[in-house]
């Protein structure tokens, strides 16, 4: 499968900047993908388990068992959270044996099925749990003994179920963290799966379709086709570039690049290309009285978050609507305002949309990957701005964004 080749350089983007193992299994339960993590933690070097068997990660006394729990995961098709509902043990390439949590998410790419897992070693967690056991067993000993005492020793005993209940409370909250953390890793994981899946598919079809029109005539047929490609392929671009930002975001390697521009250049270029996504009677209202103001700010990130915005208010808008673009300037202050009268966001939902990966429950069905707000939130924070908004379902919403300008002219 083309998808998971080695030279695949979409898997490999979205695997190797993970740090927990992906083992990804045929219908056959053979191995067609592993990512380094996977690799390290089995004791295996780079490709040596594609072709393999799943057995082989396996513990030889959980082998009977594992072939219908996975026959009766794939028959049912649901995914599974790390760790649910059993305890789970790998075996490393030296005969190790040692515990594991694994994340399960099947899908179906090009007509064959697989499934994707997510690999934790939890062996110091089990390590950790053991000696909170150890620790509890043994101060109840001790207060039990204590107890017949003096007043100072059973203060004493006090004091140390103090900072037994403080210690619990510290683990329990870095295990919560840490659970939360693998259904995040686990949720992006299936969302990457899904919002490749559509564009590949389309990319697919409209490829063979072109390479049957091959007469003269057939040209505005190729043409549609070929454009639909671009369009994917744009697509896929800009969902790994906003992956990457993420991961510079993350790790501090973002470098901001400030130069003087006309304003009405970066309006112009948003507004153009956002006029090809208009739907049927959508119209955008141009700012007015912004043609003789130069700026001051990082130009690419200005145009990233009026692109994202302005997109997302036609994606969310119906038919007819108009998207009124608002700029204002005060004390050194741009102002921009993007007004739609689009679907709104659910009250209940408001106070989620600038975490990542999360799309409201009226939006889950159109395509996007829901971090393009957190990506946006981010870069405005890092140069000394904000974003706010205000949104009533099924009314409409507008988007606040405000950043200082270093030197502005008129």
């Amino acid at each position: 499968m083309k998808v998971f080749e080695k030279e695949n350089n979409i898997f490999k983007l979205l695997s190797e900047a993970i740090s927990e193992g992906i083992i990804v299994v045929n219908e056959d339960q053979v191995v067609v993908a592993t990512n380094g993590s996977a690799n390290t933690i089995f004791g295996y070097e780079k490709d040596e388990l594609t072709g393999k068997h799943l057995n082989i990660l396996i513990p030889q006394k959980y082998h009977h068992k594992h072939e219908s729990h996975f026959k009766g995961f794939v028959n049912h098709s649901e995914k599974r959270n790390m760790g649910k509902g059993r305890d789970l043990f790998g075996i490393r390439k030296d005969g190790t044996v040692f515990p594991v949590e694994a994340g399960l998410n099947p899908f179906t790419i090009y007509g064959h099925n697989y499934v994707m897992a997510l690999v934790i070693d939890i062996t110091f967690r089990k390590e950790q749990e053991k000696q909170i056991q150890d620790l509890n067993a043994r101060l109840e000993q001790k207060i039990e003994d204590r107890t017949k005492k003096l007043h100072h020793t059973i203060q004493e005993l006090k004091e140390e179920v103090s900072l037994r209940m403080e210690a619990e409370a510290r683990t329990n909250e870095s295990l919560k963290k840490e659970r939360d953390l693998s259904e995040l890793k686990t949720k992006f994981l299936s969302l990457v799966s899904h919002e490749f899946k559509t564009p590949l598919s389309g990319i697919l079809t409209s490829a063979t379709l072109a390479g049957k029109y091959t007469q003269t005539e057939q040209q505005e047929k190729r043409e549609k086709h070929l454009g639909t490609i671009k369009n994917k392929v744009k697509y896929l671009d800009n969902i790994l570039n906003d992956f990457l930002s993420i991961e510079r975001l993350e790790t501090g390697k973002v470098t901001y690049k400030f130069s003087q521009f006309p304003l009405s250049k970066v309006i112009n270029e948003v507004v153009y290309d956002a006029n090809m996504l208009l739907k049927d009677g959508q119209r955008i209202n141009y700012p007015k009285n912004i043609d003789d103001y130069v700026i001051e700010f990082d130009e690419k990130i200005l145009e990233l978050v009026l692109s994202n915005l302005i997109n997302n208010a036609i994606k969310y808008s119906a038919e007819h609507t108009t998207i009124d673009l608002q700029v204002d300037y005060k004390d050194s202050i741009l102002t921009v305002k993007i007004i739609d009268q689009g679907r709104g966001i659910p009250e209940k939902e408001q106070h989620f949309i600038f975490k990542r990966y999360f799309r409201a429950e009226n939006a889950l069905l159109d395509q996007g990957t829901g971090i393009g707000l957190n990506i946006v939130k981010s870069h405005l924070e890092n140069l000394g701005g904000s974003i706010t908004f205000t949104s009533k379902e099924n009314k409409g919403s507008t988007f606040i964004v405000t950043v200082p300008i270093t030197n502005t002219q008129k």
